[in-house]
């Protein structure tokens, strides 16, 4: 809807009307949209995420991480946070 605000990394269900702020890190779903759960289970997750801003890379230092990053993502963060 006109002027609702989804955060960083939120997941909008198929077909889900979204009619209220969306948390960054949280899935809604349903008509209206409703939290499900938070995205990870621990909340620091999405803050090491935001920090790392991987989404800003170049396309082929995301293709070098990739098999990193299709496992754990906390292994992903662990790996490319050091560097």
């Amino acid at each position: 809807m006109p002027g609702v605000s989804i955060g960083n990394g939120a997941i909008i269900g198929s077909g889900s009307v979204v009619t209220k702020d969306v948390a960054a890190w949280t899935i809604v779903v349903g008509n209206p949209a409703k939290e499900l759960r938070p995205r990870f289970e621990t909340s620091d997750i999405g803050e090491r995420l935001q920090h790392l801003e991987w989404w800003n890379w170049p396309h082929h230092k995301i293709a070098e991480a990739l098999p990193i990053f299709q496992g754990s993502v906390s292994d992903f963060l662990d790996n490319y946070e050091q560097q």
